[in-house]
């Protein structure tokens, strides 16, 4: 063979079924070791299961686990310093570590890929991964809910306009509008920790595809590692994204429920409301503009919504024409579901110590909730219980708002005899009916707004979270 046609070596793990190696173009486009290698603690602990149990069954030699042990030991120190040379034409995270693994130990670095393929391999790491990553964010969920808590207290009895339609609607109070935040992210991690659970199964033994020859018992991995349980057929534990997919939906949905937050915060801090000042620590200035004080955070929020929504409709995508059992497009689903982890995790940290940072201007909140008279459906209410069928009291108070609304002046303002034009029934009890602080005492339920149920809700919010 002349020089000139004498291949070079590759270290690809299939290079003998090939006469020419891989392109330095091809390398890059297939290669996923620059976003994989944040899997490589994972790895390692997948591996060191994987060889425990290879020995257990008397596939390698306890000498081998051994070596193998030391070998993870120092490649695990190399990746925690960032000493570990990563290499794109060892294409990913997992044979960067063998092939080190390989080089450190020897033979038993080889022999350890005995009874297992890459991509049962890579499906039991990213199921490592995300499990960890669930288990981070419902954290930091709780710690998001603790801040809405802490300031729901605060303002149990700051009244507010509630708004229907962007219109004001009846009186509410600042800590019941903020406590409805906490129920939507309470429902957020009752989905992550459902999504948890299916996360939370071992692909590692169905190999390629079809499962091994080898005497292996996935029950002692599954076991090592946390699993709940084994993927059940060979064909689904290494095609199956699902769990992946339903993660990206659950976070996606985490920030929707921020960015209504967020479009709120906006709308609460611009001058025609002035209901919130936000820390300067969370906003900035114009470069134009001297007097400006912009919310950057919750809009760059609200933008980001779009960003982590976007990742799972291209896992959708990603899934939704492929054959059993694994694909190579199977590798573009890394990089939307740790933008998401990573987006969400940072998200919700920022949102945590901001929120805590609000502040409030009550007497802002106080003079909107009076206008747009929204004691009304208070004075229909009270008719009702005076005796008048409730379809007749909207009727009649729906007359009084117009004639208030012409004079310009609210409902009290009006007078008793002209509200007694409306209906006969209306006596000197009508005028506590018609206060911002009676609107709210009057909704003293479960679930209402009145202060007391307010303070009932975040002592009960406070207990679930311990």
């Amino acid at each position: 063979m002349s020089k000139n046609t004498r291949k070079k070596p590759s270290v690809a793990a299939w290079s003998g079924r090939f006469s020419e190696p891989v392109s330095e173009l091809v390398q890059r486009y297939t290669g996923s070791v620059t976003f994989d290698k944040r899997l490589a603690e994972h790895d390692i602990r997948g591996s060191l299961a994987h060889a425990h149990m290879l020995a257990a069954c008397g596939v390698i030699s306890k000498r081998d686990v051994a070596a193998i042990e030391s070998g993870m030991r120092t490649i695990l120190a190399e990746v925690r310093s960032g000493k570990f040379k990563w290499s794109i034409a060892a294409e990913d995270v997992h044979l960067n570590i063998e092939r080190r693994l390989t080089a450190l130990v020897g033979d038993a670095g080889k022999r350890l890929h005995t009874a297992r393929s890459r991509n049962d391999q890579v499906a039991t790491d990213v199921r490592l991964w995300l499990r960890d990553a669930i288990d981070a964010l419902g954290l930091q969920l709780a710690a998001l809910q603790s801040s809405l808590v802490g300031l729901a207290e605060r303002h149990a009895g700051t009244v507010m306009p509630g708004f229907t339609h962007l219109q004001v609607a009846q009186p509410v109070t600042f800590g019941h509008h903020l406590m409805a935040y906490f129920e939507m992210f309470a429902r957020d991690r009752e989905r992550l920790a459902d999504c948890r659970r299916r996360v939370n199964r071992l692909p590692l033994g169905a190999a390629a595809l079809a499962g091994t020859s080898y005497p292996i018992d996935r029950a002692m991995v599954a076991e090592e590692l946390g699993f709940d349980g084994v993927c059940e057929n060979s064909l689904d534990a290494v095609s199956d994204r699902d769990f992946a997919i339903e993660f990206c939906a659950a976070a996606a949905l985490v920030m929707t429920h921020i960015s209504r937050l967020s479009e709120e915060l906006v709308l609460w801090m611009s001058p025609r409301y002035r209901f919130i000042r936000l820390p300067d620590r969370f906003c900035t200035g114009s470069s134009i503009m001297p007097q400006k004080k912009n919310p950057d955070v919750p809009e760059l929020a609200r933008g980001k919504t779009g960003r982590v929504t976007g990742h799972l409709m291209a896992l959708l995508m990603l899934m939704k024409s492929q054959p059993l059992a694994y694909n190579k497009d199977n590798q573009e689903d890394k990089e939307p579901l740790f933008d998401s982890v990573d987006t969400l995790a940072d998200t919700l940290a920022i949102f945590t110590d901001m929120v805590a940072g609000v502040e409030v201007d009550e007497r802002a909140m106080r003079a909107a909730a009076a206008e747009g008279f929204s004691t009304a459906t208070d004075l229909a209410d009270y008719l009702v219980k005076k005796g008048l069928p409730f379809r007749d009291a909207h009727e009649a108070v729906a007359r009084a708002v117009r004639a208030a609304e012409a004079r310009g002046c609210d409902l009290p303002e009006l007078g008793l005899a002209e509200l007694r034009r409306f209906s006969p029934l209306v006596g000197t009890d009508v005028f506590k009916v018609l206060t911002l602080e009676g609107s709210l005492a009057s909704r003293n339920h479960v679930g209402g707004t009145a202060p007391a149920r307010v303070r009932a809700a975040v002592k009960r919010a406070r207990k679930a979270l311990k």
